[in-house]
């Protein structure tokens, strides 16, 4: 059991969205939640707060009388469970609910507390809102996604229930369970947020995290399969440079070689007097995929810990309007539901992501290239030459998917509509950002995955099983388990989403 007392933290959402522990609620939060749900009720009473006793949006100019509140709740959920495309994934959905559930524990939103009650119940039990993906510009938040979470707490609309698409009211009658109390402003206070950008934002984080360690050990074992000179992952060098992220890659990549039989000191080989040579024949320094690695790949970390604090921080802030203060008795009006901190933190891990793909596909290029390698035959084909191809077919697919997160690179950020009758004259288009960053992430596992087939396949063509790092033996072993060795041409399509599933779905 998982128990939510305060901030959150990657970890809590490891715990809960991936390993699909169990969550309780303290008892504080409770009262916290309650206490805020009845100062507001006092406080809006004899006054105009927006959202209670007013329209929405450019319509806030309307009163709307006390009896049609509720009402107008209830009108708030339905008018806006306006999404289309495809539905988001459970685990996403998951983070969003557990993004929403935190933000309205913190007692600033005036909420019921059967809202954040039934949140927990439906995690619990499995039970995950159809969200779509199109709907949100994320700048009075996700509106319209949170649309769809709330129009299930209220018990109508879709779920997935163990899986499986169902109705809502369908679910609950055979679950025994109720909806919320729409009491004072639950509709505006569940949709008012940015909690389904950062909880795609955050599993973002997640998936990236295992995409650099997968890109790490590849790294790493295409420099003893070319039996690179290890300088350039030597502590002076990369110490020389003040970068945490290059410096945390380079250590990761010694402490991947550190075992190896094949890579390479340079004091052994080029620092000796080598007599009258005019031209040597082996590399004197690698190709930038091979070398630069800490280099490449440092930014990327940095930036996936910069993206990792925002996200946190935004997870544990009030994101929604208008915010009730409690102890200073009073209620403000302002915009914490703008979405651009998330919206600029998955633009910038996207555009990471895109150049790690980037970096897998040059080094798959220089394997496959026996031109540039001069060790490995062309495509590494472990056939006849010209009857069948090796991994000749699969670069494209790489090619290709890369030249599409090239293009998905685009930032989001900037691309700002207005609309709502331009109250939302600036928006951040926020989920969009995050849904294009999740296609991006996805799409560099399918180019890694062709890189690691191809690594197994040319450390079995040169026969290095032997020699090489006891990581990559490790990383070797596990591709096998998938992939078989291969000299005639087989259909690789299979192996490829086998090998794409195992770097996903391998905890770090």
């Amino acid at each position: 059991m998982h128990h939510i007392e305060g901030e959150l933290t990657l970890k809590d959402f490891y715990q809960v969205v991936i390993k699909e522990s169990p969550i309780s609620i303290d008892e504080k939060i409770i009262e916290k939640v309650t206490e805020s749900f009845h100062f507001l009720k006092d406080f809006s009473e004899n006054k105009v707060i927006y959202g209670v006793n007013t329209g929405f949006g450019p319509m806030a100019q309307y009163k709307v009388p006390h009896a049609e509140r509720i009402q107008l709740q209830y009108n708030l959920i339905r008018s806006h469970s306006s999404g289309s495309g495809n539905p988001i994934p459970i685990t996403y959905v998951k983070a969003a609910m557990l993004a929403r559930l935190n933000t309205l524990s913190l007692g600033h939103s005036g909420i019921h507390p059967s809202a954040i009650e039934l949140m927990a119940t439906l995690l619990n039990k499995d039970i995950i809102p159809l969200v779509f993906e199109h709907g949100g510009v994320g700048a009075s938040g996700d509106l319209v996604q949170l649309a769809h979470m709330a129009l299930v707490l209220i018990g109508e609309g879709e779920v997935f229930h163990k899986g499986v698409r169902r109705p809502t009211a369908e679910v609950f009658k055979e679950e025994g369970i109720a909806p919320i109390e729409v009491a004072l402003r639950e509709g505006l206070a569940l949709m008012n947020g940015t909690s389904v950008m950062t909880g795609i934002g955050i599993v973002n984080t997640m998936y990236t995290r295992r995409l650099l360690h997968w890109m790490v050990a590849s790294s790493s074992a295409i420099n003893e399969i070319v039996q690179a000179y290890d300088d350039h992952l030597s502590e002076p060098l990369n110490q020389s440079k003040k970068h945490m992220g290059q410096r945390d890659i380079a250590e990761r990549m010694r402490a991947h070689l550190t075992d190896s039989q094949l890579t390479r000191k340079r004091e052994h080989h080029l620092y000796k007097n080598e007599g009258e040579v005019e031209v040597f024949e082996e590399k004197v320094q690698e190709y930038y995929s091979l070398r630069c690695v800490p280099q490449v790949l440092g930014p990327v970390l940095d930036t996936l810990r910069t993206v990792e604090r925002i996200l946190i921080e935004e997870v544990n802030s009030a994101n929604d309007n208008p915010i009730v203060d409690v102890h200073k008795k009073q209620v403000y009006h302002g915009g914490n539901f703008h979405g651009d901190y998330v919206s600029i933190e998955m633009d910038k891990l996207k555009i990471a992501v895109t150049k790690l793909s980037m970096l897998s596909e040059r080094q798959l290029n220089y394997l496959l290239n026996s031109k540039l390698n001069d060790i490995l035959p062309p495509f590494v084909n472990l056939g006849t030459l010209g009857l069948n191809f090796g991994m000749q077919g699969v670069q494209f697919t790489a090619t290709s998917t890369t030249a599409e997160n090239q293009m998905l690179s685009n930032p989001m950020y900037i691309h700002s509509i207005p609309n709502n009758n331009d109250n939302q004259d600036i928006v951040s288009m926020g989920t969009n950002a995050a849904l294009t960053t999740k296609k991006v992430i996805d799409n560099a596992f399918e180019v890694l995955s062709i890189e690691l087939i191809t690594v197994v396949q040319a450390i079995e063509c040169l026969e290095l099983q032997s020699k090489v790092s006891s990581k990559t033996k490790a990383l070797y072993d596990d591709i096998r388990a998938l992939v078989p060795v291969f000299s005639e041409d087989i259909v690789m399509y299979p192996y490829l989403k086998k090998v794409k599933r195992l770097i996903q779905d391998t905890e770090i």
